[in-house]
């Protein structure tokens, strides 16, 4: 009875969203109201797992979302993205432009959420297009999967970063090990699968694309963008800061003793919280301060980029609030139950059930949150688990297949004129094929560590 109640409560999710077309946020604590009543919950506990759900999960990530939307926008607005893209381009070369696509938004996709990342991008490589005299296509499938690879394994996006928080896993170690996943990861499904669909789809490779919809987009010319380095730095500090301090927790022996000052500062900067607000503080000199920008004018970028993801923030705290309804009522629990006695690996079960979730949800972050609520129960039985490793299995399986329930698939379908066939063939394709590729670098992972 409980999986039905929550295969329920999924169908009536998508009959909300795409049939009715109700507001995303509104869709999920209506049905996470109504798993909870029909699970058995007392009424007057139902809104208190709501309210503890959604606030529970803002409560963790919403320092981390606001400072990470702040930097990638201030990166974005000094042109310090398209510089990474461009010497990226300009050091791989003309013969190489799907690895040095595919390694620039990987890096670029650190510092912004998907989205984002996607409309910031390709008027650059649509730019390059023209000039090189090829289809855009043929840097797409590479672009999508570096930003894509970014969206799914590392923090501070919104998947990873929630639930990291809700396994209770080391968010530097998800970091580190998302990066070492990943690059092979992005490797396969960017330039070596670009090949395969040059021969599955040709007559792709050969369209213009058309990105009008995005209306003016800003071009920087060489003197107005920031250096390199510079960008480049600005852009990773993060993932440096919080790596660093990783490192130095799995290089500290077990019986070292009590930390000293020196050590627990190090900690304390490298917080994930921490790390982000040292690195837009960074951001607000590099690429505002510093090259002439008043401080006006880079708060109204900042307050800009915030207003932006409140709706996406409300998202996640329904996903939240479902997550907690799933435990509190039980379900999580019965389904932990149901599988107790047999032999299923955590990292599989949790890649599975954001699998599964993704296909019928369409959302990544909704899929990779709602999976906690059912995965969390089964961890009690499996204490050796490595939880960062769970993590970034619940980010892979909220990456496969995105279909026509996804609003990306409807974005890179108009940007490049594709038919559905084609985007079936191109962007499905490559994040399934990621979603498998990043399951199977995990589990192997997992043997070594």
């Amino acid at each position: 009875m409980p999986l039905l109640i929550v295969v329920a409560g999924i169908v009536v999710l998508l009959l909300l969203t795409i049939r009715i077309k109700l507001n995303t946020f509104v869709s999920l604590i209506i049905v996470s109201i109504g798993v909870a009543i029909a699970s058995g919950m007392r009424l007057d506990k139902v809104v208190t797992s709501v309210e503890s759900g959604l606030g529970g999960t803002l409560g963790h990530i919403g320092l981390i979302f606001g400072f990470g939307v702040m930097l990638g926008r201030l990166l974005a607005d000094a042109g310090g993205a398209q510089r990474i893209a461009l010497t990226m381009l300009k050091y791989f070369g003309a013969k190489k432009l799907d690895w040095a696509v595919v390694f620039s938004a990987f890096i670029v996709g650190i510092a912004l959420f998907f989205e984002v990342g996607l409309i910031l991008l390709v008027p650059i490589i649509f730019a390059i297009a023209r000039e090189a005299k090829i289809s855009p296509m043929y840097m797409c499938v590479p672009m999508l999967a570096g930003l894509l690879v970014a969206h799914g394994f590392l923090p501070p996006h919104p998947g990873p970063t929630v639930i990291a928080r809700e396994y209770g896993a080391d968010v530097g170690l998800v970091l580190l090990y998302g990066i070492g996943v990943g690059i092979p990861t992005f490797i396969i499904c960017g330039p070596l699968l670009n090949k395969v669909c040059q021969r599955l789809i040709p007559d792709v490779f050969k369209k213009e694309g058309n990105i009008a919809s995005l209306g003016a987009t800003k071009s920087f010319s060489e003197s107005e963008m920031p250096g390199f380095g510079i960008s480049f730095l600005t852009a990773m500090l993060p993932v440096i800061l919080m790596a660093l301090v990783t490192i130095m927790q799995m290089a500290r022996p077990a019986n070292a003793g009590e930390p000293g000052a020196l050590y627990s500062m190090f900690l304390f900067l490298g917080n994930s919280t921490i790390a982000m607000l040292i690195s837009l503080l960074f951001a607000i000199y590099t690429m505002g301060v510093g090259r002439g920008k008043t401080i006006v004018e880079l708060m109204d970028s900042c307050g800009k980029a915030i207003a932006g993801i409140a709706g996406l923030l409300l998202i996640i705290g329904g996903g939240g609030a479902f997550k907690q309804v799933l435990i509190d009522s039980g379900v999580g629990q019965y389904i932990s139950t149901l599988v107790s006695g047999m032999d299923i690996n955590p990292i599989l079960m949790a890649w599975g059930v954001a699998a599964f979730l993704r296909i019928c949800l369409g959302s990544a972050t909704v899929a990779a949150i709602s999976t906690a609520g059912l995965v969390i129960p089964l961890l009690s039985a499996h204490p050796a688990t490595n939880l960062a490793l769970i993590t970034l299995a619940t980010g892979a399986g909220s990456c496969i297949c995105s279909h026509v329930n996804d609003a990306s698939f409807w974005m890179i379908k108009d940007f490049f004129g594709l038919t559905t066939k084609e985007t079936l063939l191109s962007w499905t394709l490559m994040s399934t094929l990621l979603s498998i590729c990043g399951l199977i670098f995990i589990l192997l992972t997992s043997m070594v560590i």
